[in-house]
């Protein structure tokens, strides 16, 4: 496990967790629910790990919701506020995008 994924998880289980705008609007427009999101971070799987991204360490998980329908989830600790995980944004993989497995994005 990522030292990023390992740092969101036991912000989530402390409850200290935000939404982005962006996030707030994906998982409105893709119909992913919140709880779905940040109960499903324990079983989260590691798509793309950024340690060293600009605006803070992010972690692209793969999730499912409450159907079993799969997610992806890029969960942030911001630079200046590290204390709190972040949503950044949540999406249903795009299968023209994405491998069969959803974890490997397809050449552009």
């Amino acid at each position: 496990m990522s030292k990023t994924l390992g740092t969101v998880r036991g912000h989530v289980e402390s409850g200290r967790i935000r939404v982005s705008q962006h996030g707030l609007q994906e998982l409105s427009d893709d119909a992913i629910s919140l709880v779905a999101v940040v109960q499903g971070i324990a079983d989260a799987i590691i798509v793309e790990d950024y340690p060293d991204y600009a605006k803070g360490p992010c972690v692209l998980c793969f999730q499912r919701d409450e159907l079993g329908k799969p997610i992806h989830v890029l969960w942030g600790l911001a630079a200046n506020g590290p204390d709190v995980a972040t949503i950044i944004t949540a999406y249903r993989p795009d299968p023209n995008r994405w491998m069969d497995d959803l974890m490997t994005r397809k050449p552009r």
